[in-house]
């Protein structure tokens, strides 16, 4: 009945209605034919339905080998917590051969928008430059706004490049048998140029749960879980293939049974590459070896309440992302000194590539060897400690493997944005 009185409700409505004239359309700029717009691959987790929105000249894809120029995307953080976005521009086709690399700078109190626009200035100089190289016609409007007055590097900077960070959180989840509280600190004071990188933090994290076991009786069982940490990194640059540095740590863990500890290691690292080549690819070698001292809650595995034993560890390092997808992986060998039987071998890599069109292969795998684990207690693990992962528990292993095939056909166009219920831009993946 309810339908049927809408219905008819509407029906009235549009009876009653003036006709309305049409409105006659705004003329269009007459767009280039389809087969005169480069077609662009757009290969990031970036700003992509606003860069579609908004670069409206090209054509988009969704496979590679149906573009003229395949756009791969990456950013890392600056020395002021910024951003920088690197933009590698790959000439397909006709276009083989005449690649491009563009890269934008952003502060950390820019906001989102401020972000994408200077990453779009970026991606429209790129893809302009294509255009003409490929001789492409079009009615293309340029609009260059510069501060010829703004200096290229800062003048006076009364914090000498240091940036500083504070943060507090807390939240509270309960029910009617258990209840959860967490609460945590932490600062930061980083410092980097071209010749050093300095980085300090502290953090401090809180936790409490609480069950009523047994509803008669209100038994109640509670459980506290705490660490706090202090860390620093001191980096000195030597050139495009060495750096030195060091690492340490002070902190506390009622999770690994440690009420103290203290660590400092000189580390050396080497690249097989120019540290300039970082957005496409990296390959470093990182060896690190000092003293640690270990003060225990309970007497470990060893018998022990407190020792001090040296570390040393060897890591490498694979980074690469390419037209045809992108490899990452690394090897690290840890071991306690003198106790050669006291290692970690650590390996771990993931690799995503096209197999042809519309069909990619992405697989990950991580595994550990573990002999290392010196601050387990003595006595075994309670049924509570195990089931509420209240201290670590004693394995020789870890590992994880996982295999996606992805496969996509259809239009090769992406040029629509429709962000009807929800849907949006996220930035660089971090």
């Amino acid at each position: 009945m309810l339908v049927v009185l809408t219905a008819a409700l509407v029906s009235l409505l549009l009876l009653q209605a003036p006709a309305q004239q049409p409105v006659p359309a705004a003329p269009a700029t007459p767009a280039a034919p389809a087969a005169a717009r480069l077609r662009v691959f757009l290969d990031c987790d970036c700003f992509g339905e606003y860069f579609r929105n908004e670069v409206t000249f090209v054509d988009y894809v969704r496979q590679r080998e149906s573009a003229d120029v395949h756009v791969l995307g990456q950013s890392r953080e600056t020395g002021g917590s910024g951003r920088e976005y690197n933009l590698h521009f790959v000439g397909l086709g006709p276009l083989d051969g005449f690649n491009l690399d563009l890269r934008a700078v952003t502060a950390a109190s820019d906001t989102e928008d401020t972000r994408r626009r200077a990453v779009q200035a970026v991606l429209t100089s790129g893809l302009l430059v294509y255009m003409a190289k490929a001789e492409i016609p079009g009615r293309v409007e340029i609009d260059v706004e510069s501060d010829a007055s703004a200096p290229a590097v800062p003048v006076d900077d009364p914090w000498n490049f240091w940036v500083f960070s504070l943060r507090a959180n807390t939240d509270l989840q309960a029910e009617e048998s258990s209840r959860e509280f967490n609460w945590g600190l932490s600062a930061s004071a980083d410092r980097v140029t071209e010749a050093w990188k300095l980085s300090f933090g502290l953090s401090s994290d809180q936790s409490r749960e609480e069950f009523n076991l047994d509803e008669e009786d209100e038994e109640q069982f509670e459980s506290r879980r705490h660490s706090r940490q202090f860390d620093f990194l001191v980096v000195k640059s030597l050139g495009q293939h060495w750096s030195a540095g060091a690492t340490g740590e002070i902190g506390s863990s009622s999770f690994d049974n440690l009420r103290f500890q203290a660590m400092v290691a000189p580390a050396l690292e080497y690249s097989f590459f120019p540290y300039q080549d970082y957005a496409r690819r990296q390959f470093t070698a990182q060896y690190a070896v000092g003293p640690r001292f270990n003060k225990y809650y309970e007497e470990t595995l060893f018998e022990t309440l407190e020792e001090t034993r040296w570390h040393h560890e060897l890591e490498f390092r694979y980074d690469q992302r390419e037209p045809w997808g992108s490899l990452r992986g690394g090897v690290e060998v840890s071991q306690y000194l003198p106790d050669t039987d006291l290692y970690r071998l650590e390996v771990d890599g993931d690799v995503s590539f096209r197999i042809l069109r519309g069909l990619s292969l992405s697989l990950e795998a991580n595994a550990s060897r573990i002999r290392d684990q010196i601050a387990l207690p003595r006595r075994g693990a309670t049924e509570e400690e195990i089931f509420l992962r209240l201290r670590r528990l004693r394995s020789g292993y870890e590992y994880s493997f996982e295999v996606s095939f992805t496969y996509t056909f259809g239009s090769i166009f992406n040029n629509v944005v429709n962000p009807r219920f929800g849907g949006g831009d996220n930035d660089f993946r971090r």
